[in-house]
């Protein structure tokens, strides 16, 4: 007799074998991974319980289950992820968005008034630059990535969400920005020490692109190159904003007024970590 696999019987299992795997949010991921393979949402499985998954949606769906049990992260497996309450596709040439990033946007959209230009420096999948132009229709926005498959990325998902009029991505890196001048220049630079590489989670060190998290070796390379390279970009008073790793917000906030910037200062994520150093130039 075949077995008979319904909605809940297989959420069932798979949050169980999820769990073994010790990936967090087990029931979750498993909810995720079955509603994109039936084309429903989350409450559509709830109420589809009793439904029995056909023999080509078993195939699909253990193939989705397999790669997340090999630590794959979801978002590349699903194609997609939210930041900013807007979808963005993604993929292995770019790093998944991290809800803390979100801090770094909202203390530059407290810098953002009138029209200006504003540089997103290393922007991978957009997800900043998108953000920013969402939420500041009157603003320009170069997006610059030295990857040109991340760039092609960001372009889908600046389209995606109705902004590609207003954001530009550019092939380039911190060895030579755009010419300004900016208002604002952004950046969630790589800033994982080359050391610990071999320390991180599976789901970073095996899948997302190491070119977008190495910082070298102490994580700050790509700060220093900034504090240099954003003054000689940004209008007199414009702004310089960074993500920062855990312990870092001291050692960059040093760099930035070794560089001559001024009003140098820090922002908590809502885990109460300092996770984003900001300054700008002189008047």
């Amino acid at each position: 007799m075949v077995e008979r696999w319904t909605v809940l019987k297989i959420l069932q299992w798979t949050a169980d074998y999820f769990a073994g795997k010790e990936i967090d949010s087990s029931r979750l991921e498993a909810e995720l991974l079955l509603a994109a393979t039936l084309d429903l949402d989350r409450v559509g499985l709830y109420v589809n319980f009793d439904r029995p998954l056909n023999a080509d949606e078993l195939v699909a769906f253990r193939e989705r289950v397999r790669r997340r049990a090999q630590r794959e992260p979801i978002q590349y497996i699903l194609g997609e992820t939210e930041f900013w309450s807007l979808i963005f596709n993604v993929n292995p040439a770019v790093l998944v968005p991290r809800a803390d990033t979100e801090v770094l946007v909202e203390e530059a959209l407290a810098r953002i008034e009138g029209s200006i230009r504003v540089l997103d420096v290393g922007t991978g999948s957009g997800v900043i630059a998108i953000a920013l132009a969402h939420e500041k229709p009157e603003i320009q926005v170069t997006a610059l990535d030295c990857s040109e498959p991340a760039l092609e990325v960001a372009r889908g998902n600046a389209q995606r969400n109705g902004v590609a009029e207003r954001v530009t991505c550019l092939t380039g890196d911190l060895a030579a920005l755009p010419p300004g001048p900016f208002s604002v220049v952004v950046s969630n630079p790589p800033y994982i020490p080359s050391g610990d590489w071999q320390k991180l989670m599976p789901e970073v060190r095996d899948y997302e692109p190491r070119l977008a998290l190495d910082g070298g070796d102490d994580g700050l390379e790509a700060y220093r190159q900034l504090a240099v390279q954003a003054r000689q970009v940004l209008v007199h008073g414009g702004w310089l904003l960074v993500e920062v790793g855990i312990g870092q917000a001291a050692d960059v906030c040093a760099l930035f007024k070794a560089a001559g910037l001024i009003d140098v200062g820090q922002r908590d994520d809502y885990s109460g970590i300092p996770r984003v150093v900001m300054g700008r130039t002189k008047l």
